[in-house]
């Protein structure tokens, strides 16, 4: 039985193209690749650095909502 890697990945995969950082994790894409590969302390390591990271981004969606779309189209607020 292998045990489960730990991962801040919170299913949210989208990069913010200003800070390089994934709006829902704060991994850059080469250590959500390299993520398998980390050592269990590199992990941590970038883990510790997350949330400061994570206040760096924008936190406005990279493309245009369903339900944004349609209130636009409507005319009203979502």
């Amino acid at each position: 039985m292998t045990a489960a890697i730990e991962s801040p990945c919170i299913l949210v995969c989208s990069v913010d193209a200003k800070t390089g950082y994934c709006f829902g994790c704060g991994r850059t894409r080469d250590e959500i690749g390299a993520w398998i590969d980390m050592t269990p302390e590199r992990r941590r390591s970038v883990m510790a650095e997350l949330p400061a990271r994570l206040e760096t981004v924008e936190r406005r969606p990279r493309r245009e909502t369903r339900r944004a779309r349609m209130a636009r189209e409507r005319g009203t607020l979502a």
